[in-house]
């Protein structure tokens, strides 16, 4: 059975990107078979492969516009083992193509039920906002990883989060599961950043994972080399906790 996780958080800059991309490298590491979906019109996941957005004509564009795309059609094979269905910069104008009825939100589980898909996991990366990119993701999901960066301004996003959680789970996607929320850009030289973990656990008891990704250059410098943390610099302290963090993942299957 796939496992679908969502990387989410309306809030930019709490590294959801890296998370996507380096817990799917780290899975593989452990021979599972992963395959990332580019929800985000930036397409920094699809950049950070190695893949054009500018280019790339194939991608989640057209499998949530077409009903005779197949997940298949658009998969691409990438650095580390990775399989992803990249994003183009025409997924700016998904809405005013879709529209905002109900039928538009379904379009990603629909797309993803028109054949088998041989992963294990399917990791999606969303846009900073709660509109209809991130609306399908949820909707498709089985479970949700809200990413909060280590500052206390931060967890006022997640609230908004867990809100349009509990909406989707009541109206559209009951089955829907909070994985956790994981703290990134941890830096524990800072007084401030530790403070913030303290709370974040103390107001998210039992729901925030254990593994804690530190602030590093590495994480930044490896989208440069189109490869994950961990190919690009195994032994970071980033990659340690991606590979913990994969682990604690994998406890739940």
């Amino acid at each position: 059975m796939v496992r679908k996780l969502v990387v989410a958080n309306q809030k930019g800059g709490v590294g959801k990107t890296a998370v996507a991309i380096n817990l799917g490298a780290a899975l593989v590491e452990q021979g599972r078979r992963v395959l990332l979906l580019d929800l985000d019109p930036q397409a920094g996941l699809t950049a950070s492969l190695g893949i054009d957005p500018y280019t790339e004509r194939r991608g989640m564009y057209a499998l949530l516009t077409r009903q005779d795309v197949t997940p298949a059609q658009v998969t691409l094979h990438a650095s580390d083992g990775l399989a992803v269905i990249p994003a183009s910069l025409e997924l700016a104008a998904l809405e005013s193509r879709l529209g905002t009825g109900q039928s538009a939100v379904f379009r990603l589980r629909e797309a993803l039920g028109r054949a088998a898909l041989p992963f294990d996991y399917l990791i999606i990366d969303t846009p900073p906002s709660l509109g209809i990119l991130t609306a399908n993701a949820l909707i498709a999901a089985d479970e949700v990883l809200i990413a909060v960066q280590a500052q206390y301004l931060a967890m006022r996003g997640v609230r908004a989060l867990l809100d349009t959680l509990g909406h989707v789970r009541r109206r559209l996607n009951p089955a829907l599961a909070l994985a956790g929320v994981l703290v990134t850009m941890y830096c524990p030289d800072s007084l401030h950043a530790r403070e913030a973990l303290e709370e974040i656990r103390t107001v998210f008891p039992g729901e925030t994972f254990q593994t804690v990704i530190p602030d590093s250059e590495a994480v930044m410098e490896s989208p440069v080399a189109g490869q994950s943390v961990l190919t690009y610099a195994p032994d970071d302290p980033a990659a340690q906790a991606y590979r913990a963090l994969a682990r604690e993942i994998m406890a739940h299957e």
